[in-house]
């Protein structure tokens, strides 16, 4: 699909509004009651700093020409108090809001965390991991300033502007009314940027996502790419990508910087033309050299919270295709849940059946059509045919990592979309044929079959599928430190790990896809016996490439055609010199 191509730009399914930025105050409310406090502190601090001007005007025209030192020293040491005040009540609210911001990145994380967790598998075929990647750690920092210093920072630039105006009124209305003419050219200004700046900024988040979805991509493939000696070749195409954000970054700082220098030449051009009317065209009797500069002490105020909620909305548009995508996940619907009303299933036998079972990967291409079979409890049924013709989709099927497009597969004759997932995945050992293996310990990757597991128990799985002799040789034995993906074991190591850990789960249904691909005949051999001890009593489907290991299951299934060619045990199927004789024969070349 073209979602899952690095370099093919996401398109946002909705177009921003604000009800997105509504959607996010649920984070918000969580800690209103610091962003009150931290809002009073604000406040005051706004308050007290609003008196600078009026020491000055008041110095101007009572105490300096009366040359009152001890009256000078009172200003000056009400305004000292006033700015340090203000600073300290600044730096409170500077911790308090630090400590809120991290808070909301932890909430939103973790939200998107627990909601990926459920996310079918289909969402994970669809998109390349560097971009959902991107969304968790990048965007989550981006929006989190925005939703709580900016919240509070845009109510408080709104306040300051209403208390400066205030302000300002007291000292002169005349020179209020020219302050505020230059309103109508900012908003000119602003709404002619806008628009420019939101798609601007979205297209760096697309640039930004396509780097990050190859980035992640070959340092999975680093290997890879040295065997085929791609390196020359990946580079290039690293270098487009990085070319095509710093080009998309640039273009979005480009409007991004006009709002500054527009809102500083407004108020340049505004308090120039407050000293030309308080000059000469206001009576000079009324107004005083201590009014002039108050007035324009506070007109350069004025403009400060204007420029401050410039920076702000600037903020804001930067961020909003953060907000958006973030919400795009968390609405991508998990379609692979407890339905209402969903029972436990209990303690099952293990009496599998499909029943005209049909589905498809994407809509309108099926993979299986009408498929019908039934397992008796304690039944080993092998699955065999050629790649791509649904092996591993009906195992998954019976998993329910997928839900089907039409009939029904029940266990023990319950409909497994009845049931919890919970219920019916804890019964079930699969092993895929992708063995991964997670960062830590061995003990702890076999232990995440069964996490209340002993010690002794880990070591007797181990044991049984000959996976304790290599481990025993390491230096730190079970405790031995394995990287992600274990890079540092070889395929077989990892095989067998991963069946220790499905043999842990002590399952009633087992699946094993592919489980002894990468492990070397000798071995293969040896732990033949611990998988028929842990076939026993349990029903099992097997996918095997080499077809000497399924001779002794009770059943064998070849697909192929979208359903079951061919079914029967290996002596049956071999009489019939059918599609499974011709697979068998193959190999025995």
């Amino acid at each position: 699909m073209a979602r899952n191509k690095y370099d093919v730009d996401e398109q946002l399914e909705t177009p921003f509004d604000f009800a997105h930025l509504k959607r996010s105050f649920v984070y918000v409310k969580r800690y209103r009651g610091k962003m009150v406090l931290s809002l009073f502190l604000s406040i005051l601090a706004a308050v007290l700093a609003l008196f600078g001007p009026l020491v000055t005007q008041r110095a101007l025209d009572v105490t300096i020409p009366k040359r009152d030192i001890a009256g000078l020293a009172g200003l000056a040491a009400v305004l000292f108090l006033c700015n340090l005040t203000a600073t300290v009540l600044g730096n409170i609210n500077a911790r308090i809001m630090t400590k809120v911001g991290q808070n909301i990145i932890f909430d939103i994380r973790e939200d998107l965390f627990a909601h990926l967790q459920k996310l079918p598998f289909s969402y994970y075929d669809d998109r390349p991991h560097g971009k959902i990647l991107i969304r968790v750690i990048n965007y989550v920092d981006s929006v989190s300033n925005m939703l709580s210093n900016g919240i509070i920072s845009f109510i408080m630039e709104i306040l300051n502007m209403v208390f400066i105006l205030v302000f300002m009124l007291i000292v002169d209305v005349r020179l209020t009314l020219v302050a505020m003419s230059g309103l109508p050219v900012f908003m000119l200004v602003m709404f002619a940027i806008k628009k420019r700046q939101r798609r601007a900024w979205q297209e760096v988040s697309n640039k930004s996502s396509n780097m990050n979805a190859y980035l992640q991509e070959n340092i999975v493939g680093a290997r890879i790419t040295q065997v085929f000696t791609r390196e020359e070749e990946n580079a290039g195409i690293y270098d487009r990508l990085n070319g095509k954000y710093r080009k998309a970054w640039m273009k979005a700082v480009k409007y991004s910087n006009l709002v500054w220098p527009a809102t500083d030449n407004i108020s340049t051009g505004i308090r120039a033309a407050m000293f030309i009317v308080g000059l000469l065209v206001l009576d000079p009797a009324t107004v005083s050299l201590g009014t002039l500069a108050a007035m324009t002490g506070y007109a350069s105020r004025f403009w400060q919270p204007i420029m401050n909620l410039s920076n702000i909305m600037n903020n804001f548009i930067n961020n909003i295709a953060y907000l958006e995508r973030i919400f795009e996940t968390l609405d991508e619907p998990v379609t692979i849940s407890d339905k209402e009303g969903a029972s436990e299933l209990g303690e099952i036998e293990g009496r599998v059946s499909f029943k005209n079972v049909t589905f498809g990967y994407e809509e309108g291409i099926n993979v299986l059509e009408n498929v019908s079979f039934d397992v008796e409890p304690g039944q080993s049924i092998a699955l065999v045919g050629p790649t791509g013709a649904g092996k591993s989709t009906i195992v998954s099927l019976i998993s329910r990592f997928y839900d089907i497009t039409d009939g029904s597969i029940t266990i023990d004759g319950h409909e497994i979309s009845d049931v919890t997932l919970n219920s019916l995945r804890t019964q079930m050992g699969i092993m895929l044929q992708d063995s991964f293996i997670f960062s830590g310990t061995i003990m702890d990757n076999i232990r995440y079959g069964r996490l209340d597991a002993t010690d002794e128990e880990i070591i007797e799985a181990a044991k049984t599928v000959c996976a304790d002799s290599f481990i025993s040789m390491m230096d730190d034995g079970y405790e031995t430190e394995v990287n992600e993906r274990g890079s540092k074991l070889s395929g077989g190591e990892k095989q067998l790990i991963s069946f220790a850990r499905t043999l842990l789960s002590d399952p009633k249904i087992l699946v094993l896809d592919e489980a002894t691909s990468s492990i070397d005949a000798k071995t293969e051999a040896l732990l033949q016996r611990g998988i028929n001890e842990l076939l026993k009593g349990r029903t099992s489907f097997i996918i095997a490439h080499r077809l000497s290991t399924i001779r002794s299951c009770d059943r064998i299934m070849y697909i192929d055609e979208k359903g079951i060619l061919e079914s029967g045990s290996h002596d049956e199927l071999m009489e019939k010199r059918g599609a499974y004789y011709e697979l068998y024969t193959s190999q025995a070349v």
